[in-house]
């Protein structure tokens, strides 16, 4: 494995923002950001977790929109375990990578520019520019491997599923290894964290679940084991003692997805769940006027597993408001999100 610019091959000493972390330490480094136009310095927290012993660095990645909640307390929730104290190699964790857009539950910077279409970024530039170069020359460059947390957008829920560039086999691995019920071949998005990441040979995955400023509880679950998981094939946690009890979750490749948009501007009710299989004509939900003057129904173009949709009443014509995957076996994908659903909802969280 390559050694990074970041670490000291004598010591495996990891350092970030000029904080040197040697192992068998655990710190939080704060990277200045900005200042806001009060003087008020603008701070990014970074969890350095540098085991006694060697292996890859892993950065975990938050809230590049900061409205997306799921992925700061899956963050919180993985810290407090124990096994990290036997972790192998280095994790490099930003619960909150957008703090400007967090703190105003924006998805977006106080520019209006998208944190994740900003990557590598620039010293001078944008704050967008500036906060992806930050993260690029002290998280994206010093890691390995990487794993991006994500949720929908505000008025749209995810289920829970990864998106990876899987023409790579090592994300291949990571992907599978995550235990999602769906992973998605997903294109490499001009700006994007994960793109830059990619370019730089830094395999890196998307977690996808839930929607903007809600928690979801079994999106946060599923993530948290989800790390955990990509953690121990990587060999950086050791293996459980005991087998869970309970079935474990197979993801399934999707072949395509696509969108059913909404027919006309109205408000908008589904009548359809998510991990729910659809099939041709299915009725899925209904668009009507606010003044009774009109009702259409949406229904699904073919059948597939419902991955996305909607949860806002009101609606614009050519509004998404449905994802479908679609697959080879309808049984494997349908049985891959019965188990996901069974073994996050039943299985003790601390195991």
């Amino acid at each position: 494995m390559a050694v990074n610019k970041n670490f000291s091959p004598e010591k495996q000493a990891v350092t970030i923002g000029n904080e040197q972390v040697l192992p068998g330490q655990r710190r939080i480094v704060d990277l200045q950001v900005a200042d806001l136009y009060t003087h008020t310095p603008m701070m990014m927290p970074v969890h350095v977790i540098n085991g006694r012993e060697p292996g890859p660095a892993v950065f975990i990645t938050a809230a590049l929109h900061g409205d997306e909640l799921n992925g700061i307390e899956i963050i919180k929730r993985l810290l407090r375990q124990s096994s990290l104290k036997r972790l192998r190699g280095c994790l490099l964790v930003i619960p909150i990578v957008n703090v400007f857009g967090f703190i105003n539950r924006s998805r977006y910077l106080p520019d209006r520019r998208d944190l994740n279409r900003s990557f590598p970024g620039r010293e001078e530039g944008s704050i967008a520019a500036r906060l992806a170069r930050i993260v690029t020359s002290e998280i994206v460059e010093t890691a390995d491997f990487g794993i991006d947390l994500h949720t929908g957008a505000v008025g749209r829920s995810n289920l829970p599923q990864i998106r990876a560039d899987l023409r790579n086999p090592k994300v291949l691995a990571m992907a599978e290894a995550f235990g999602s019920p769906v992973i998605i071949d997903s294109s490499l998005r001009e700006g994007s964290l994960r793109r830059h990441a990619s370019e730089n040979g830094v395999p890196v995955i998307v977690y996808e679940a839930g929607e903007a400023l809600r928690f979801d509880e079994l999106s946060i679950r599923a993530g948290v084991r989800g790390v955990q998981r990509v953690l121990r094939m990587l060999g950086m946690l050791p293996e459980r003692k005991k087998a869970s009890s309970a079935k474990s979750a197979q993801s399934v490749r999707a072949n395509t997805t696509s969108w059913i948009r909404a027919p006309s501007s109205g408000m908008f009710s589904s009548s359809c769940r998510l991990g729910a299989w659809v099939k041709p004509d299915q009725r899925l939900g209904r668009v009507s006027d606010p003044f009774g003057e009109f009702e259409i129904d949406v229904t699904s173009p073919g059948s597939g597993l419902v991955i996305g949709r909607s949860t806002s009443p009101l609606t614009h014509e050519g509004d998404a408001l449905f994802h479908i995957a679609r697959f080879d076996d309808r049984k494997e994908a349908q049985a891959s999100f019965d188990e996901f659903q069974e073994t996050h909802s039943v299985e003790p969280l601390w195991g």
